[in-house]
């Protein structure tokens, strides 16, 4: 396991880095409310945070300095970033996509120096349906997933209401599909299945193998658990895919109620279903939802974040163990956000 790691709490980003020593844990950006973060596979010293209400951050060391960029726009929120894999910008930079509340998305492709404003998808049919129940006079895009093998194809997920997507690059937009998920929390795509997309959503997995044409939801196994918040992928099978699960939004996410679970799915034959994932990890109750990841480049290595700590598995999720770092008593009542990882 060589890797940094940079993950959101509530009230402060870590970053923490593998060492000859072992894990080294800075706690970075204290009190700015970090959202998202994402790292730039083109320039990896290269990292941003979002923020809530403090604009957008970026680190030229892998996460342990920051300095605020340009883009804090009043009255808005960031909720999601997404830096490309394969689309390149200027100096040296992959393009970066910032999703907004209200819904909308920034882009830069000089490392955000300069911004491009996207709303064209404010225009879409379904839009006048598109609430977040927390905030019902809003909504806001949840997640940007930028196709890790067309880079002209986007989806965004608009919480709540739509998983969106574009086949130009951002310049025009298709509404949702029919049967498609009703309020994705994160979406993957998977660079050994093209076409291929894992939504994990309020109202259960979904998968498309047509780019988000048509959409099956996919819950044996789940039982209640079909309130999902996070996927992640092997990078080296398509088909080993774990996912945080709980009966519903509030056992997920209030912290003195809360009831979570991990799951893993393994095959994609008929009838397969998906298999709880307990060995190493913290008891479901208490836990708040996690946050998953996988690792860019190690076959079989998975990440996930919840309040109890950061647990990894290197067998496909079968069993975990906890990372050997400091856990504040304080971390044990913050909400996780967001996870990256970067080789």
């Amino acid at each position: 396991m060589t890797c940094t790691i940079l993950a959101s709490m509530q009230n402060t980003l870590l970053m923490i880095r593998s060492t000859k020593d072992g894990w080294k844990t800075y706690e970075c950006l204290k009190n700015v409310n970090p959202s998202s973060v994402a790292f730039d596979p083109l320039k990896p010293d290269r990292a941003y945070c979002g923020t809530f209400d403090k604009g957008l951050w970026k680190s030229d060391d892998k996460g342990q300095c920051w300095e605020k960029t340009s883009l804090d726009i009043p009255d808005s929120q960031i909720m999601s970033l997404s830096v490309s894999p394969i689309k390149r910008g200027k100096e040296e930079f992959n393009k970066l996509l910032v999703g907004m509340e209200p819904s909308l998305i920034f882009m830069s492709i000089d490392g955000g120096k300069s911004w491009e404003k996207i709303d064209e998808f404010d225009k879409l049919p379904s839009s006048s349906t598109w609430s977040f129940p927390p905030r019902p006079w809003t909504h806001h895009v949840r997640w940007i997933e930028q196709d890790v093998n067309n880079e002209d194809n986007i989806f965004a997920a608009i919480e709540a209401g739509a998983l969106i997507k574009s086949i130009d690059g951002g310049r025009s937009w298709i509404d949702k599909a029919k049967d498609g998920p009703y309020d994705s929390h994160t979406l993957r795509t998977h660079k050994k299945a093209p076409h291929r997309l894992y939504s994990a959503a309020g109202d259960g997995y979904f998968e498309s193998l047509d780019c988000g044409n048509t959409w099956k939801r996919k819950v044996k196994g789940l039982g209640h658990n079909t309130y999902l918040y996070s996927i992640a992928v092997n990078n080296n099978d398509p088909q080993n895919i774990v996912v945080s699960a709980s009966s519903n939004a509030w056992k997920s996410h209030a912290i003195q109620d809360s009831e979570t679970f991990i799951y893993r799915r393994n095959s994609d034959e008929e009838g397969a279903g998906w298999i709880p994932s307990i060995d190493g990890l913290p008891g479901s109750k208490g836990t708040v939802i996690s946050i998953l990841e996988s690792h860019p480049k190690n076959k079989d290595e998975f990440y996930c974040l919840n309040n109890k700590g950061i647990f990894f598995s290197v067998n496909s999720g079968e069993s975990w163990k906890s990372l050997d770092i400091p856990w504040s008593k304080e971390y044990y009542l913050q909400h996780p956000w967001a996870l990256a990882l970067i080789e």
